[in-house]
């Protein structure tokens, strides 16, 4: 069963040697009771811690059922422990945290019994010992004869062939120690018991064979075997604890210490708290910034315009003086600086094929006149939709320009959202009526104050003095036709095209198209007062409607065939012809683009895919952009984010003084459960076990200081908000983003398991004898 030879065990203390087993050679039965008896210091335990793969010998063999261990690993003897070997201590060592049932299945544990057969097995090595009505006792609730009991029941449960006895009833007074002995010599029937003990009487009362043991040596043995036979069936099972055992192991541990535990994940938890709060403030500040961005974005949209001026600059040439005699022409810098956009087709499509979570909104304006004529008074007149004064054209004129070159203030909103998230919605409240949603349903803008353009009133037929008030059922309902070309116009003998006389039935013209002002609108702050001008706002969408009408029209054809204006007759450049052909509604091409990205950020990117239309191609075939918010864009663009990195940075000092005092706990943890790592160590658990329980510690540590610290912080937001919505008129600033409370709990876990990592690989390397005896 059993066989060592010529086993040699010698501890070194600076030059002196200590010979605790010298050349001991012994077999011994598979069914027996050896009691090896030796005065103290004699070597019989290190012999015991031998056989029981405690201590690993410096020579000879130890010799199971046939096999050699010479070659066993670590594991290996973890596995014999567990499978083969039973252990009996004279201080029980039993695990003060664990109920009785669970140190009695805890060796099965390891071996990886199924918990049912685990369960079983247990209340039936209790039950054995007479410990079935107090298997639900915690440790500390049992005597010492008990607790021996428990290590017994403990040692047979899985069922082992060796049962090894280190002074059984060293530690038990008379009467319970013949309860014990009693037990151990039942069982020795069942297989081989080994007892080591100073007490002849006890070995000669119940051991069946004596082996005296003095100075590492066998002195007499009373009844000598000699293995004959090798059993080549011997195979061991490797242990294994699962990550959940260890858990349940390191909470059950943490609980006895409430108060200890609780501070800690306290103290842990700082970093976790400045974190969280910083990025709280963070994330506020930061929606505070994109509201802000997004309406600024609404006032400047991206610009494109069929000419503009080039931002790039011209260079500067060396002028000369012009020859004696003479005056040289020279291009103004205005105009060098002056670029012609090629607004092609492909250029819209690619255009529209911008993706659409980069701008939802994006507005085409259009040069072409109207031909609006509208009932007043039962009069026919003609009307527009223009902010401009007629008495002051000129200056109307640059403002409209201004508008088309830069977007802010046009009168044009986008029409491909005239229903969810659009424009309108987005920055207007309705006043009266509704919001537009067909191209032929036009609305009235005013500002904060319900004030809106004079003249757009005036220009639309209204007889209105300035600081007058007008009721909305005045406006709202409000009616005007869009004539076409051929209706609008009439050709004379000459060739030349008048606009004919407005009467009621050109204004009952069945080809008109009928415009409808169907509401009022209101700025909703500040910000959205300049995205469209106070008057009359329209979709984009009626120009194209119109310019479909009139681009076949008679006067449309008669102005592209000719080189003069067809309705003054005189004579026109090619420009001047492009832009007449325009304003009558021959051309689908816009005269400006409006872009309004979704955020700043998004802005960059909506910039950048207008670059890559312009990679590679010359300088006449690119087309320019306006981006009045590109300023302030660089301006803020990184700002909160580096801020924000700032102070997590310090924050993240916090956490680093956290992870090294979570080490030191672990350590102090270390130093205070050596026994119990012993105890794991005879019960056959690896050394990546017991790393396994100190990291459960850790992970248990790290969640509950990353959790802690996120409540924490989430309740600080509450005080926080109220003193800056007291201080900045700034409400709901502090919000922390569930996302960055989950990182920094997994943070939190990472940083403490990383901390305490070092202590429980130093407590994987102990010594299994040396553990078992710490206290």
């Amino acid at each position: 069963m059993l066989e060592l030879t010529h086993i040699k065990k010698y501890y070194h203390v600076g030059d002196s040697v200590t010979k605790a087993l010298d050349d001991v050679s012994v077999a011994f039965r598979k069914q027996e009771f050896v009691a090896i008896l030796g005065p103290s210091g004699s070597g019989k335990t290190t012999m015991l811690n031998g056989i029981g793969g405690l201590d690993v010998y410096d020579s000879g063999d130890l010799v199971i059922k046939g096999k050699s261990t010479k070659d066993f690993k670590d594991s290996d003897w973890d596995a014999y422990r567990n499978n083969s070997v039973g252990f009996i201590f004279q201080s029980y060592n039993i695990i003060g945290h664990l109920s009785i049932l669970d140190n009695v299945e805890m060796g099965m544990t390891l071996s990886g019994v199924g918990n049912a057969e685990k369960k079983a097995k247990a209340k039936k090595a209790l039950e054995r010992v007479g410990l079935g009505p107090h298997m639900n006792k915690r440790p500390n609730q049992l005597s010492g004869g008990q607790m021996q009991r428990v290590a017994i029941a403990r040692a047979i449960a899985n069922d082992p062939e060796i049962l090894l006895c280190d002074e059984p009833t060293g530690a038990l007074d008379t009467e319970t120690s013949v309860q014990i002995m009693d037990l151990i010599k039942e069982l020795s029937a069942e297989r081989l018991v080994i007892m080591v003990t100073h007490n002849p009487e006890l070995a000669q009362e119940y051991a069946n064979r004596i082996i005296e043991f003095a100075d590492g040596k066998i002195q007499h043995d009373s009844n000598p075997f000699n293995e004959t036979e090798a059993d080549e069936t011997f195979a061991l099972k490797k242990t294994k604890m699962t990550f959940w055992t260890a858990l349940k192991l390191s909470f059950t541990n943490i609980k006895t210490k409430k108060g200890r535990t609780a501070l800690t994940a306290f103290a842990s938890s700082i970093g976790i708290i400045g974190i969280a709060i910083v990025l709280a403030l963070s994330n506020g500040f930061q929606k505070q910034i994109d509201k802000t961005q997004s309406n600024t974005l609404a006032q400047m949209p991206i610009t494109i315009s069929q000419v503009v001026s080039s931002q790039t600059g011209t260079p500067k040439a060396t002028i000369k003086a012009a020859k004696s005699g003479s005056v040289r022409a020279k291009t103004s810098q205005a105009d060098q600086a002056t670029h012609t956009n090629k607004l092609t087709k492909r250029y819209l499509t690619y255009i529209k094929d911008l993706n659409p979570d980069l701008s939802k909104n994006v507005t085409y304006t259009y040069s072409t006149g109207m031909n609006l004529i509208r009932q007043v008074d039962g009069k026919t007149k003609s009307v527009s939709f223009s902010n401009q004064n007629s008495k002051n054209g000129s200056a109307g004129s640059a403002s409209a320009a201004m508008a088309s070159a830069t977007g802010v203030g046009t009168s044009v909103y986008p029409s491909a959202n005239q229903g969810k998230n659009s424009l309108l919605k987005k920055h207007y409240s309705v006043l009266a009526g509704k919001y537009p949603t067909k191209a032929s349903e036009v609305v009235l803008i005013t500002d904060r104050k319900k004030t809106t353009n004079i003249n757009a009133l005036k220009n639309l037929g209204y007889d209105v003095k300035s600081n007058q008030n007008l009721s909305y059922s005045k406006l709202v309902g409000t009616t005007i036709k869009v004539v076409a070309n051929n209706d609008y116009y009439q050709e004379l003998s000459t060739g030349n095209y008048l606009p004919n006389k407005l009467t009621k039935s050109m204004y009952n013209k069945s080809a008109n198209q009928t415009i409808k002002v169907v509401g009022i609108l209101k700025a909703k702050n500040k910000d959205s007062e300049n995205v469209l001008a106070t008057g009359i706002a329209y979709s984009d969408q009626l120009s194209k409607n119109i310019i479909q009408v009139n681009k076949d029209s008679k006067i449309v054809k008669a102005q592209k065939q000719s080189d003069t204006n067809v309705m003054t007759g005189a004579k026109v450049d090619s420009d001047a012809k492009t832009s007449l052909i325009s304003y009558l509604g021959g051309s689908s091409t816009p005269a400006s683009i409006l872009i309004y990205p979704n955020s700043f950020k998004n802005k960059d990117k909506v910039l950048k895919y207008l670059d890559k239309y312009n990679k590679g191609k010359s300088k006449a075939n690119k087309v320019v952009y306006t981006d009045l918010a590109g300023t302030v864009s660089t301006l803020t663009g990184g700002l909160m984010d580096a801020i924000t990195y700032v102070l997590i940075a310090f924050a993240g000092i916090s956490l680093v003084t956290s992870m090294i005092m979570i080490a030191i706990i672990t350590y102090t943890s270390v130093l205070e459960r050596t026994k119990e790592i012993g105890i794991l160590k005879a019960l056959g658990a690896r050394k990546k076990d017991i790393t396994r329980v100190f990291d459960a510690e850790t992970v248990i540590l790290g969640v509950a200081s990353g959790v802690l610290g996120v409540l924490i912080a989430w309740a600080i937001t509450f005080p926080t908000n109220t003193i800056l919505s007291n201080i900045t008129g700034l409400g709901n600033v502090a919000q922390l983003n569930p996302v960055h409370a989950i990182v920094l709990i997994i943070i939190s876990t990472v940083l403490t398991v990383l901390g305490g990592h070092i202590p429980a690989r130093m407590a994987a390397k102990k010594d299994a004898a040396t553990a078992l005896r710490s206290e």
